[in-house]
């Protein structure tokens, strides 16, 4: 890239300094913002599981993937290579693979701010370096367009240009926080500068481009980070794009389906229902949160509203997950993939659940904590991070699972004809989206923890970790945070330092935990206590106040709404907010997962297991074991089933597959009530 080019990219104008101007989403001066972020580093593990799973995430998912990425595997660098003419060779991978190594680049840049390892942020501005001289002088950046002479800019969408876009400018953006260099940022307002120009002006060619919408959310970070408005209103623009055009194959439109799939039917404005691909729905919803932060359009947050209902009251499962076919119809009639049908229609055994889905369902539901503060946003966050999230990677944190299944059985499905599931995680997925978008959302979670308020500090999820932060009001504030959640809990969060004025602490009761307890040092805190609620409590804080909440940690089984056919008569086992399975290495060895009922009389007794499954709380119970099934016809006629009861456990639904291949599971079983 030219030096003259890049003197010019350094005229670009950046916000000064802000306390927030470090935060994964730098809502700082968002107007319609109710909590705002913390900036990264201020919160960082210290013990138990969520501090277990960054180290792993430091010292293996991350590595791993860089090996992955770097090299002839997964060619994503060589790419660049190529492009900026430093290599010789073609494009290999999807066509989404540039936004696949951006992701890799932002989790490596949470690791950083977390452990301060400069050989990090040497390996990045290499990378950052060689993107740089791919970059082509306008600012246009896609190597599977640059490397095809067959295909010209933005002349499909099916190439994902945008979807790479938004990627690159989330990337960017937070690299530029965390490092406070402009390498990468100055890439970004040159790339977002090139789309403003085809973009913004009116034009039913590129007005239905932006189908895969993480541009969206780009964009306004692009905005937050330099100040200029511009940005705001190309991702405003792509918002109002959706569902202003004829939904008819056009030829930018050709060889990908069209109408819901690409949530085009319908203005978001208008929407009420989840429609079409997963990934692209959740990646426009949690845009458009972003964009109504900066505007407060209550037409926005009104269609976000039925939206966020509509997803996790009647399109989700137990585990957080979504997405609930790989091919299927709208009820507007559109072919879909990936993605979401008709609501209460929850397949188990042909469940997708992409884990980009599950991954972006705790992505939306955190902007709405931010916009709503209300404490049922975290709770969702919450129940994806320990489930249907970190199903999408095994224990030791290099093989990875596309889809989330809640059952699996030997021989019903044929993964020959399947491109994206697979009979157990794999080391390497061709489709490589989920991975790192997994991966960066487990390094950047101390980020989520907690929130800043008007009065205060929420504390949104619970794990042993270290606040340093400032309040809104430039004050300082030091937590301690101790448990050994979600195996017990306990939790004690220690003042450390804090202001000499009240200030509040918002304490969140997940809709779990009826009974919960607050107390501080060890008298009743006296304050409302509900679940699904914050508990606030007001006062003067000093150095060693300790608050202590303690959840009572029951085993409960869970019945699906009467309207999911599939689950009738079945439940699941939970405790806390850990989704439970059983697998068949807890069976006996002539037994199935279809054989497995579960007696209602029969008591399940939590067991913590350190050594076992990377150190769990399993449930210990007796199953009774069907010894009469026929699964060699269609359908048989029945006579009383024959039982045998065994003695055995169910474990974390995240663990399963960990323990040797091709094993069945089920997270729903059916009951038999006594």
């Amino acid at each position: 890239m030219k030096n003259w080019m890049m003197i010019i990219c350094g005229l670009v104008i950046v916000h000064t300094s802000t306390a927030q101007e470090k935060a994964i989403i730098d809502n700082s001066k968002s107007p319609y913002v109710k909590h705002k972020s913390i900036n990264l580093g201020d919160c960082k593990w210290t013990e138990g599981f969520w501090a277990d799973k960054f180290k792993i995430a430091e010292q293996s998912m991350v590595p791993y993937m860089g090996e992955l990425l770097t090299g002839d595997t997964g060619h994503a660098l060589n790419n660049f290579k190529i492009a900026a003419g430093l290599k010789e060779g073609v494009h290999k991978g999807m066509r989404w693979h540039d936004g696949d190594f951006y992701k890799y680049m932002e989790a490596a840049m949470y690791v950083y701010s977390q452990n301060g390892d400069k050989k990090i942020l040497e390996e990045i501005d290499g990378y950052i370096d060689i993107i740089g001289q791919a970059q082509e002088e306008d600012g246009y950046l896609q190597t599977q367009i640059q490397l095809n002479p067959k295909v010209d800019r933005f002349e499909n969408r099916k190439y994902h240009e945008m979807y790479n876009s938004g990627h690159l400018l989330t990337s960017a953006c937070i690299h530029y926080r965390i490092s406070g260099q402009r390498n990468f940022l100055d890439i970004a307002v040159k790339h977002a500068d090139q789309m403003y120009s085809v973009f913004m002006p009116e034009s039913k060619y590129y007005g239905r481009f932006g189908f895969n919408q993480t541009q969206i959310m780009g964009l306004v970070e692009l905005y937050r980070t330099t100040g200029d408005k511009k940005y705001l209103k190309l991702a405003e623009k792509f918002i109002n794009n959706r569902g202003k055009y004829s939904v008819e194959d056009t030829p930018p439109t050709k060889g990908y389906p069209i109408g819901d799939m690409v949530q085009e039917r319908t203005p978001l404005r208008k929407s009420n229902e989840a429609v079409g691909h997963a990934v692209l729905a959740l990646y426009y919803y949690a845009g458009a949160a972003d964009v109504y932060a900066e505007t407060g359009e209550q037409a926005l947050i009104d269609a976000l509203d039925r939206l966020w209902f509509n997803v996790t009251e009647q399109k989700m499962y137990v585990t957080g997950a979504l997405g609930q076919t790989h091919y299927g119809a709208s009820t507007n009639r559109d072919k879909i993939e990936e993605g979401f049908i008709d609501k209460y229609m929850m397949p188990n055994l042909t469940a997708y659940n992409e884990t980009c889905a599950n991954v972006c369902n705790s992505m939306f539901s955190f902007r709405m904590l931010g916009l709503h503060g209300e404490s049922k946003y975290a709770d969702i966050m919450e129940l994806v991070l320990f489930n249907s999230a970190l199903s999408g990677i095994n224990l030791e944190g290099d093989k990875y699972y596309y889809a989330n299944p809640l059952r699996t059985i030997d021989g019903a499905r044929d993964y020959a004809k399947m491109n994206t599931e697979f009979p157990e995680r794999q080391p390497y997925l061709e489709c490589f989206c989920c991975p790192p978008n997994l991966v960066r959302t487990i390094a950047k979670m101390s980020g989520w923890a907690y929130s800043l308020t008007e009065k205060g500090i929420a504390v949104n999820l619970y794990g042993g970790n270290k606040l340093d932060t400032k309040l809104l009001d430039g004050s300082t504030l030091k937590l301690k945070q101790e448990t050994m959640y979600p195996w017990e809990g306990a939790v004690a969060i220690t003042v450390e330092s804090a202001k000499k004025a009240p200030f509040e602490m918002l304490l969140r009761i997940p809709d779990w935990a009826t009974g919960t307890k607050v107390l501080v040092n060890g008298k009743d805190a006296g304050v409302e206590v509900v679940a699904g609620q914050f508990a606030k409590i007001e006062r003067k804080w000093a150095k060693g106040d300790v608050v202590t909440i303690d959840m009572p940690m029951n085993v409960s089984l869970v019945e699906g709404n009467p309207k999911i056919e599939e689950v009738r008569n079945q439940v699941a086992v939970k405790r806390g907010p850990v989704v439970y399975c059983i697998e068949s290495p807890d069976l006996p060895k002539d037994a199935s997962i279809v054989d497995v009922y579960l007696p209602s009389s029969k008591p399940l007794v939590a067991e913590y297991k350190a050594d076992f499954l990377g150190g769990v709380t399993t449930i210990q119970g007796d199953l009774l074991i069907r010894k009469d099934t026929n699964d060699d016809k269609m359908y048989h006629t029945v006579s009383k089933p024959e039982w045998t009861t065994y003695k055995t456990q169910f474990i974390p639904y995240y663990s399963w597959s960990n323990r040797g291949s091709n094993t069945e599971m089920s997270v729903f079983v059916p009951v038999v009530w006594e």
